[in-house]
C-alpha cells in the first residue's frame, strides 16, 4: 500500500455540500426568495444574498429587520419555500463530473452529503439524480443543531463516521461552508461557480475551477493498494 503524501493521514472519508457542489441549485433558491421578497416590497440583490446567505449563513429574512411581524416572515418563508420546491419539482440534473467522480470514489472510502438543504427539499432534488446511491449516508438541516457556517454538522458527520478529521475531507462551493469544515478541522476543497465564485477561500486545502478537477486533488491522499 502506498501512503499519502506529505505523511497525512490515509483518506477515509469524503463529505459533500450538496447545493452548488452535486447539483446547480443556488440560483434557483437565490431567485425563489427574490421573488417573494419583492411581495414584501424588498429588493434583493445577489450582492445580498452572496453575503447573508452564503459567506454569513443567515437567513435574508432578516433584511427585513422590524418592519415586518415574525408571522408575516414565517409566512414569507413558507412561500419561498413552496415556490423553491415547485422549481426542484421540474428537475435539477447533477453537475457536470460528479456521478463520474463518485462512481469512482464509491466503495473505496465513505461518502457523505452534509448540507443545509431541509429534507423536503433534498428529496425533491435527488428523486431522480442517480446520485444518492453512491452515498453512505446523508445529513441535512434537521440532524444537527446549527447550521453552517457552525461547524456543528461537520463534526454530526465525523460523529457519525467515527473518524478523525485528519482522515476525511470536505467538498464545498461556498464561503459558509469552508468555514464550517475549517472550524470542524477538517481539510476542504472548494470548488466556486455562480454566486459563488467571487467569493475568498482562505485556509481552503485547494480551491478548483470544475468538480471534475477533485480527482486530481484527492488522488495524492488516498491509498492505494
Amino acid at each position: 500500500m502506498r501512503e499519502p503524501e506529505n505523511g497525512q493521514a490515509v483518506l477515509k472519508a469524503i463529505f459533500w455540500d450538496n447545493d452548488g457542489v452535486l447539483v446547480d441549485t443556488e440560483e434557483l433558491f437565490f431567485d425563489a426568495t427574490r421573488v417573494v421578497l419583492a411581495q414584501a416590497g424588498y429588493v434583493l440583490t445577489s450582492e445580498q444574498f452572496v453575503d447573508v446567505a452564503l459567506r454569513q449563513g443567515r437567513s435574508v429574512f432578516d433584511l427585513l429587520g422590524e418592519a415586518v411581524s415574525a408571522p408575516a416572515i414565517e409566512d414569507l418563508r413558507a412561500t419561498r419555500n413552496a415556490l423553491y420546491a415547485q422549481r426542484l419539482a421540474a428537475g435539477v440534473p447533477p453537475l457536470d463530473g460528479v456521478e463520474a467522480l463518485l462512481r469512482d470514489l464509491h466503495g473505496h472510502v465513505t461518502l457523505a452529503v452534509v448540507t443545509s438543504c431541509n429534507p423536503e427539499h433534498f428529496e425533491l432534488i435527488h428523486r431522480n439524480s442517480g446520485l444518492l446511491r453512491y452515498f453512505d449516508f446523508v445529513l441535512s438541516n434537521r440532524d444537527y443543531e446549527r447550521t453552517k457556517p457552525d461547524p456543528s454538522p461537520y463534526l454530526a458527520a465525523l460523529a457519525r463516521c467515527g473518524l478523525a478529521p485528519d482522515e476525511c475531507i470536505a467538498i464545498e462551493d461556498s464561503e459558509r461552508g469552508l468555514a464550517a469544515a475549517l472550524a470542524a478541522g477538517l481539510r476542504c476543497v472548494v470548488a466556486p461557480r455562480g454566486l459563488t465564485r467571487g467569493g475568498t477561500f482562505a485556509g481552503a486545502y485547494r480551491v478548483v475551477d470544475e468538480v471534475r478537477e477533485i480527482a486530481v486533488v484527492l488522488a495524492p491522499l488516498l491509498a492505494e493498494t
